[in-house]
């Protein structure tokens, strides 16, 4: 099967890398990447329909077409409960946290917390254990799964394929930012799903319709007299070759291997809320929306495509065993290594063998495309957001005097890190055990996600939690999943035909029932610490709780925290015209360009101030306490350094205008209060067709969930 991809594939696959790369640039000499907004967050200008598809492709990486036909070829739908859950996670998305998200002008994940719990050490430990999960979770297996594919269907080198993958991925993410990686994924989600679908129905076309393929799928078992003969293996016995008697079910019986319903109620669909709201992958392309009915038209259609996968992707990892059973089904672990290289399983290959076997030439090409748009949107959604994470959170908070065009070259330079860790990481990629890697994913993150979803679903929806409770919850749970983590990797399943010797509490404690413990556990402790302390101050929660945004009138923020709306943003003004006046003077002398910060001051407290690194710049100047001049004076001398045209030209490529230079980092990119209420503002027609939307899309999916799992 290997290297089987004829001239016309190749030509299809060459014309797909020149059409990415043509949009890719174009996206990024049409925008704005030179100011911190622009790079990262895409100037808060994308629409709904972008967003969506970004939403989508950015999820649907290559671990998918591999991970999640994998698991449809072993278990049948159970795999599937997790699409369906992602459809009603991201309306929580749009409907609770983006609005708050957008309320506190937060850019990050890191970036919120800090804001809500006004603590650095809550920030830094988020920002790092992200990056964490984003290395040996996404990219690991993202490799994983493309090199896969590429050495079924290609043939080539796997280091030079992923080399050239993760390179060109990295030049459309440093050139271009979040604009570039929102077209392009436009463009790739539009490939996946007409790719998949081919696939799909060719593949049902085969075995006679889906009834027909949820009576054979169970009928799906390798010839193991055929194998043996045509093998000299040293053994002879068999193991996991039957397809499981409630394979066509969701959500199973409570002590499940795959998904037991009560595990996956109460202990994946809280680890599903860090990854669908609360990771910066995800929440960063919301964040780019225009405003709160683009940024909720953008869920609700990423929620309708998130249907497709399990049709898309997981049937035809059922069509392939049904096809295929003697090389998608192995029979022990000596036969998986011979057809597939794992000990472990193959049904990791039930995707690209159903690609290679049952499409034409031409489409073969195609459905090469789909594997490469899906792991080049993956990555350059991860190079994106784990740069904007290291910049804003990292890099910002140890260098506080950072200009604007300095984050931007930083915020570049990490994505050429990430590829070398990514590169670095490739041929212990290769010698990972195959198995299920869609549950690996899950099982991984079941761990070390839970105590992050407890600190944001406080954080959002209790005004009491302060800092203390949410450290000290985020403390117990994370060494708890480490510990469970670290044994896992220590007593590893053995293979199917040997003993189970591990420990009860490893071999019977599913690792979703994990997760429901951790998750309640960190729950429990923060809110018995934080009731035991003293309760947060009211500018850690007056725009940072859901109450802001459902009680944003200016009545009940007076009302409820002091605070008068109108009269913040009059201050705006004044405070400019008052400068301006002292113009005259010769004392701060301000243009029409300067951008200008305001802390106010309410109730005794300060109101909406950004973190201290954000703020402690080189190029302040204070008035009268309040005011924070983001540029230099108008006519002012500044000392010009002289640079090189190799210094112009990486400049000019990375996007950083010389009118920046000059600028903070920090004031440029947050929103003042009008600016930010008015995001915020729906008309009544559209908030009207969007909860419809709402309603029929909960529906769809619960009506799905209770159907497949009947």
């Amino acid at each position: 099967m290997k290297g089987s991809m004829a001239a016309a594939d190749i030509t299809v696959v060459a014309l797909y890398f020149v059409t990415v790369m043509g949009i890719g640039f174009f996206a990024m000499w049409r925008s704005n990447r030179s100011t911190v907004s622009g790079y990262f967050l895409a100037g808060r200008s994308m629409t709904w329909i972008a967003i969506g598809a970004s939403l989508f492709v950015s999820n649907i990486g290559s671990e998918h077409f591999i991970g999640l036909a994998g698991s449809g070829a072993a278990s049948g739908l159970a795999v599937a409960a997790w699409e369906l859950n992602a459809l009603l996670l991201l309306q929580l998305l749009g409907w609770v946290f983006v609005p708050v998200y957008i309320r506190s002008q937060a850019y990050t994940m890191p970036d919120y917390l800090s804001k809500r719990y006004g603590s650095t050490r809550i920030k830094v430990y988020f920002a790092v254990l992200s990056l964490v999960l984003y290395i040996f979770t996404k990219i690991s297996v993202d490799l994983y799964a493309g090199a896969l594919f590429i050495q079924e269907s290609l043939g080539w080198n796997l280091y030079a394929s992923v080399i050239l993958l993760i390179g060109m991925t990295a030049l459309l993410t440093i050139t271009g930012g979040l604009v570039a990686v929102i077209y392009t994924d436009t463009v790739q989600a539009l490939l996946m799903v007409v790719g998949a679908l081919t696939l799909m129905t060719a593949g049902l076309l085969k075995v006679g319709g889906f009834e027909e393929l949820k009576r054979k799928y169970l009928l799906a078992t390798p010839n193991v007299t055929e194998i043996l003969m045509s093998n000299n293996f040293t053994h002879t016995n068999y193991c996991r070759i039957y397809p499981k008697p409630n394979s066509l079910k969701m959500l199973r019986d409570l002590n499940d291997e795959d998904t037991p319903w009560l595990g996956f109620l109460l202990g994946q669909t809280p680890a599903s809320v860090w990854y669908w709201c609360a990771d910066q992958v995800i929440v960063q392309r919301v964040l780019a929306a225009k405003n709160i009915a683009h940024a909720k038209g953008a869920t609700l259609m990423a929620g309708f495509l998130k249907i497709l996968p399990m049709f898309i992707i997981v049937v035809p990892g059922m069509i392939s065993r049904v096809l295929f059973p003697n090389e998608v089904v192995c029979i022990n672990p000596e036969h998986c290594m011979a057809v597939c290289g794992s000990r472990a399983g193959c049904s990791n290959i039930a995707y690209p063998h159903l690609v290679m076997n049952i499409l034409p030439v031409g489409l073969r090409g195609l459905m090469m495309s789909v594997m490469i748009a899906a792991l080049m949107s993956d990555l350059d959604s991860i190079f994106n957001s784990a740069s904007t994470i290291f910049t804003l959170d990292i890099y910002k908070y140890l260098r506080k005097t950072a200009s604007s065009q300095e984050l931007m070259i930083v915020g570049r330079v990490f994505v050429v890190f990430m590829v070398g860790i990514s590169i670095a990481w490739v041929p212990i990629v290769v010698e990972m055990q195959g198995g299920e890697t869609y549950l690996y994913i899950q099982e991984v993150a079941g761990y070390l996600t839970p105590p992050v979803a407890a600190l944001f679903l406080l954080g959002v929806f209790w005004k009491r939690c302060n800092e203390h409770g949410a450290f000290c919850g985020a403390m117990i749970g994370s060494i708890l999943g480490v510990t469970r983590l670290i044994l896992a990797f220590v007593y590893h399943e053995p293979d199917c035909d040997q003993p189970d010797n591990r420990p009860n509490f490893i071999k019977n404690f599913h690792y979703m029932y994990f997760a429901t413990c951790l998750f309640w556990v960190t729950g429990a402790s923060a809110v018995v610490v934080s009731l035991l302390t003293e309760p947060p101050k009211k500018e850690h929660i007056w725009t940072t709780t859901v109450w802001a945004y459902w009680c944003k009138n200016e009545r009940n923020l007076k009302t409820d925290y002091g605070v008068d709306v109108q009269n913040h943003a009059d201050r705006v003004e004044n405070d400019k015209h008052l400068i301006q006046r002292r113009n005259g003077n010769g004392k701060y002398p301000v243009d029409d360009q300067v951008e200008v910060s305001l802390l106010v001051t309410v109730s005794g407290g300060v109101v909406d101030t950004p973190d201290q690194s954000d703020v402690d710049t080189a190029m302040e100047c204070f008035l009268d306490g309040e005011t924070t001049l983001v540029n230099p004076p108008h006519g002012s001398k500044v000392e010009k350094k002289s640079t090189t045209s190799c210094w112009k030209c990486a400049i000019w490529f990375c996007g950083c205008s010389s009118e920046n230079v000059g600028r903070d980092a920090a004031c440029s990119y947050h929103l003042d209060e009008a600016e930010c209420l008015q995001m915020l503002k729906e008309t009544r027609k559209i908030k009207w067709i969007l909860n419809i939307g709402l309603l029929v899309i909960c529906s769809i999916g619960i009506f799905m969930f209770i159907y497949f799992s009947l």
